[in-house]
C-alpha cells in the first residue's frame, strides 16, 4: 500500500507540477548583485532585502517572464532572468541607483566656481555622468563605470542638501540650489508618445500630495524671473546628471507655479531612452550602493543542445543499465528496471514538489543517481544468492526476504555517507554546484525507496508465485554467478602481503600527484575571477591562431581553447563591455563568424570566496566521513577508509592537472561525488569484514579481510558496470559541458573501485596489527591468532 501510495502520488504531481528549469538549461542571464556599505548605511540583510524589494518592481518593470530574485546571505542577491540573452541593459536597469533630484537653478557657473566632480549624488556611491554631454538617460560607452555596478565609491551623503555644480543638456555648467523634492514625492511615471505636438517621446512625472504642493512651490519661485533668465529654469536630475531643465513657461503665474500634480520631462528621447527613464523612476532608489560580482548568459541554442544531448545519455545509458539487469538477474533484474522506473517517477515528482531548480550539474546527478539505484539492488540480490546457495532446500522468497535484511546495513552507511555529501554541496557551495548536491540528496532518497520498498514489494510477490517456485533458474538468484563461480575455483589470496598493494598505490599517488607540481591546476573563471566566454564559430579556428589574434588585439593574456565542434571559449581577466565587443569582434573576423553561446562573468572577490569554500568543503566532507565511519566501524577501519578516500581525491586532482583541464564548480560536484562512491566501496567491504569478524572470532583479520574481499566482488564488478554505462553516456553524448564531468566520474569510479579493496583493506590491516590485541572485535593482529579457513559463501554446483 505505501509503494503504490508513494507511485501514484509521484504520478499525480509528474502530471500537474511542471519541474523548473535553470537558465543553463532554457537560456537566459543570471546575475549576482551584491550591496556595499556607504557611511550612513550598512548593507545588512534587512538593507539588502528592501533592494530586494526595489529591484523585484524594476524586474517587473522589465516584462521578462518568470524572472527570480533572492537574497543569499546577508550582501548579496540573484537574480535570474530567462530569455534574456544582452544582460548589458538589464545589468544597467538593476544597478543604477536611480536618485532623482528636482533643483532650482541659480544661475550660470562661472570659471571660478567649484569644478564639477561628480559628488553630492543623493545616494552614498553613486557614480555620476556629469562629463557626458548628452541629454539622454545614461550612455552606453562600454565603460565599467555603465556595466551595471551602480557605484562602487563612496561619496558624500550631502549633496541634495548643498549647492553643486553640473552640465546641462547642452554641456553648459549649471549651479544648483539643494534639492528641493526627490524621488519618495513622486507617484509614478509614464512615457508617452506626443504625436499632436511633433515634440516626440517624454516621460510624464505624477507627483503625491506632499510632491504636488513642492512642486508648484518650486515653479512658482522659477517664474518670478524674467523670460531667458537661466534662473527660471528647473533642473530635474536623475543620478547627476541634468536629464531636462526646461525653462518655465511664460503662463505659469510668480508664486503660484504650476498646479496639477504632474510634469513632463522632455529631451530628445528615443522610445527606449523614455521607456527605461519611466522605469527608473518607478522602480524608486536602491536604500544602498549594488556592484555586479556575478554574471552568467547562456544562449538558448546552448541550452537545448544540452537538455537533447542529457536526455539522450540518460535513454542510452539507462537502457544499457537495465539491459545489464535483466542478463544478470533475470526475472529480478526486470523487476529492478521497473523500480529502477519508479526511482525515476520519485525524482521527478520531489524535485517538483519541491519548487527545486533542474540545472546541467543537477540533471547530470539526476542521472548519476541511476547508478546508487542499481547499487541498493545488486546488493540484494547477491546476498539473496549467498542465501539461496547456502541453504540448497531454501526458496527464492526466503532467500528475498534474507538478501534485504542482510543488505540493508551496507545500503544504509552507503547512502547516508553520499547524503553526507550532498548536504555538504547544498550548505557550502552556491549556484550551480549546490543544485547538483539537491538532485543527487533526492536521487540517493528516491533510490532507497525504490530499492528497498518496491522493489522488494515485486521481488517477493513473483518469488511467492508456484510458476517461480518450480522453475527457480528464471527468478536469477537460484545460482551464485559466473565471477562468483571463478573466485571459488582459484580462491586467491589476496591479502597474504597487504604492503605490495599499499606500494603499488603509493606509485600511482606520486605519479599522478606529481601533475599538480609539474603541471599545476588551471582553475576556472568561478575560482579565479573573470571573463569566459564561449562561440560557435562558423569555420573551425585553431585556437594558436585565435590566441594571436587576440594579442595583437590588446589582449595578450587570454587563453583560447577548442570547445569542440568547431567552437572556441575565450577566458581573460575582468573586461569591461566595450572590451567584450572587441574580443568578440576579433573571434568573428578570425572564425568568418562566431555566435556567442555563454558569457560568463566573475568578480575577483567572488572567485576567492567560491575558491575558499570548495576547501572547507572537501576538508568538512572528509571530516565529517571519518567521524560517521569510526562510529560504524571503528577507528582503524574509518581512518583506513578515509585515506583511501584522501587517495582518490589526490589522483583524481592530479589526472586533471596532467591533461590540463579546468577545475571549476562542476569539477567540485564530481570530485565530491567521487569521495562518495570511494567511501560505498570501502563500506561495503568493511561491512562484510565486521560481519565475519563476528561470525569466527578466532580467525586472523586478513584471512577475514580475504574473504570478504571474495564475497564482495560479484556487486563491486555488477554495480560498477551498471554505473560505467551512465557515465560513459554521458561521457560521448551529453555534450562538451558534461564531458569532463563524466570523465572525472569515470576517472574516480575506477580508481574508487580499486582502493577500497587494494588500498583501505591493506591499510587497515596494517594499522591494526600496530595496535595492542583487543579481544571480541576480530581486530588483532593476524600473528597472535590460530589459522583458520572460511570458506566463500557458495555452492559450487551454482
Amino acid at each position: 500500500m505505501v509503494a503504490l501510495a508513494t507511485v501514484a502520488l509521484s504520478v499525480f504531481i509528474t502530471l500537474t507540477t511542471p519541474v523548473r528549469l535553470g537558465l543553463d538549461l532554457r537560456g537566459g542571464t543570471q546575475i549576482v548583485l551584491e550591496t556595499r556599505s556607504t557611511s550612513t548605511t550598512k548593507a545588512d540583510g534587512a538593507a539588502t532585502d528592501r533592494t530586494v524589494e526595489v529591484l523585484r518592481g524594476r524586474i517587473d518593470a522589465l516584462g521578462v517572464a518568470e524572472p527570480t530574485i533572492n537574497r543569499s546571505g546577508d550582501n548579496r542577491i540573484i537574480v535570474e532572468l530567462p530569455g534574456v540573452q544582452d544582460p548589458k541593459e538589464a545589468a544597467e536597469v538593476l544597478g543604477r541607483t536611480a536618485q532623482l533630484t528636482f533643483h532650482k537653478v541659480l544661475g550660470p557657473a562661472g570659471p571660478d566656481t567649484e569644478k564639477d566632480t561628480g559628488k553630492g549624488s543623493a545616494q552614498d556611491g553613486a557614480k555620476g555622468s556629469a562629463e557626458d554631454d548628452s541629454a539622454k538617460n545614461g550612455s552606453d560607452d562600454g565603460s565599467e563605470e555603465n556595466s551595471g555596478k551602480g557605484g562602487t565609491k563612496d561619496g558624500a551623503n550631502d549633496g541634495p542638501d548643498k549647492e553643486r555644480v553640473l552640465k546641462d543638456e547642452s554641456g553648459d555648467r549649471l549651479r544648483l540650489a539643494p534639492a528641493s523634492l526627490t524621488g519618495n514625492d513622486v507617484k509614478g511615471a509614464d512615457a508617452r508618445l506626443d504625436q499632436q505636438r511633433g515634440s516626440g517621446w517624454h516621460v510624464t512625472v505624477d507627483f503625491k500630495k506632499g510632491g504636488s504642493s513642492g512642486w508648484a512651490k518650486l515653479t512658482g519661485e522659477a517664474a518670478c524671473r524674467p523670460p531667458g533668465d537661466p534662473a527660471r529654469r528647473v533642473a530635474i536630475v536623475l543620478d547627476d546628471k541634468i536629464i531636462s531643465s526646461p525653462q518655465i513657461d511664460p503662463s505659469v503665474a510668480c508664486r503660484t507655479g504650476i498646479t496639477g500634480g504632474s510634469t513632463e520631462i522632455t529631451g530628445r528621447f528615443s522610445d527606449a531612452e523614455a521607456r527605461e527613464l519611466s522605469l527608473l523612476i518607478n522602480g524608486g532608489a536602491l536604500p544602498v550602493p549594488v556592484e555586479t560580482v556575478e554574471q552568467r548568459t547562456v544562449g538558448p541554442t546552448l541550452g537545448a543542445e544540452a537538455i537533447e544531448a542529457s536526455a539522450w545519455a540518460a535513454v542510452i545509458g539507462t537502457g544499457l543499465t537495465a539491459l545489464f539487469v535483466l542478463v544478470v538477474y533475470r526475472l529480478m533484474g526486470a523487476l529492478a528496471v521497473v523500480a529502477l522506473g519508479c526511482y525515476g517517477l520519485l525524482s521527478y515528482a520531489a524535485l517538483a514538489a519541491l519548487g527545486a531548480t533542474l540545472t546541467l550539474p543537477g540533471l547530470a546527478g539526476f542521472v548519476l543517481a541511476i547508478g546508487m539505484a542499481v547499487d541498493a539492488n545488486v546488493l540484494v540480490f547477491e546476498r539473496a544468492r549467498e542465501e539461496y546457495a547456502k541453504q540448497q532446500r531454501a526458496s527464492a522468497r526466503v532467500s528475498l526476504v534474507a538478501g534485504f535484511r542482510n543488505a540493508l546495513s551496507a545500503i544504509a552507511d552507503s547512502n547516508i555517507t553520499t547524503l553526507i555529501a550532498a548536504g555538504l554541496l547544498f550548505f557550502l557551495a552556491s549556484g550551480q554546484v549546490r543544485g547538483f548536491g539537491v538532485t543527487l540528496g533526492i536521487g540517493v532518497l528516491a533510490s532507497m525507496v525504490s530499492a528497498l520498498v518496491i522493489t522488494r514489494v515485486l521481488a517477493e510477490y513473483a518469488a511467492a508465485r508456484r510458476f517461480v517456485r518450480r522453475r527457480p533458474h528464471i527468478s536469477g538468484i537460484a545460482g551464485i554467478g559466473v565471477v562468483r563461480e571463478r573466485l571459488l575455483r582459484r580462491d586467491p589470496q589476496l591479502m597474504r602481503r597487504p604492503r605490495r598493494w599499499l606500494a603499488v598505490s603509493l606509485v600511482a599517488l606520486v605519479l599522478a600527484g606529481s601533475g599538480l607540481f609539474v603541471r599545476g591546476l588551471d582553475f576556472g573563471v568561478e575560482f579565479t575571477g573573470g571573463r569566459l566566454i564561449e562561440y560557435t564559430t562558423t569555420e573551425s579556428v585553431d585556437p594558436e591562431k585565435a590566441r594571436a589574434a587576440l594579442a595583437d588585439a590588446g589582449f595578450p593574456r587570454a587563453v583560447v581553447q577548442s570547445s569542440g565542434d568547431g567552437g572556441l571559449t575565450v577566458r581573460t581577466d575582468r573586461l569591461t563591455d566595450s572590451e567584450e565587443t572587441k574580443v568578440t569582434r576579433t573571434v568573428d573576423d578570425v572564425a568568418g563568424g562566431a555566435e556567442k553561446l555563454r558569457d560568463e562573468v566573475v568578480g575577483p572577490s567572488l572567485g576567492e570566496e567560491l575558491r575558499r569554500g570548495a576547501l572547507i568543503a572537501l576538508g568538512v566532507a572528509l571530516g565529517t566521513q571519518l567521524l560517521y565511519l569510526a562510529a560504524r566501524f571503528r577507528w582503524v577501519l574509518g581512518t583506513a577508509a578515509v585515506v583511501a578516500m584522501i587517495h582518490d581525491v589526490i589522483i583524481l586532482v592530479g589526472v586533471f592537472a596532467w591533461l590540463g583541464k579546468p577545475i571549476d564548480g562542476v569539477f567540485l560536484a564530481a570530485l565530491l561525488t567521487v569521495i562518495g562512491y570511494s567511501v560505498n566501496d570501502s563500506i561495503v567491504v568493511f561491512d562484510r569484514v565486521r560481519e565475519l569478524v563476528g561470525r569466527h572470532r578466532g580467525t586472523p583479520l586478513p584471512q577475514l579481510a580475504n574473504q570478504a574481499i571474495l564475497q564482495t566482488v560479484p556487486r563491486t564488478v555488477n554495480t560498477g558496470l551498471g554505473a560505467v554505462f551512465i557515465l560513459a553516456a554521458l561521457a560521448l553524448l551529453g555534450g562538451d559541458s558534461l564531458t569532463d564531468f563524466a570523465l572525472a566520474l569515470l576517472i574516480g569510479l575506477l580508481v574508487g573501485t580499486y582502493s577500497s579493496v587494494f588500498t583501505a583493506t591493506p591499510l587497515a590491516l596494517e594499522l591494526d596489527g600496530r595496535r595492542r590485541p583487543a579481544g571480541g572485535g576480530g581486530t588483532v593482529p593476524a600473528r597472535r591468532r590460530p589459522a583458520a579457513r572460511v570458506p566463500v559463501t557458495g555452492d559450487r554446483r551454482g
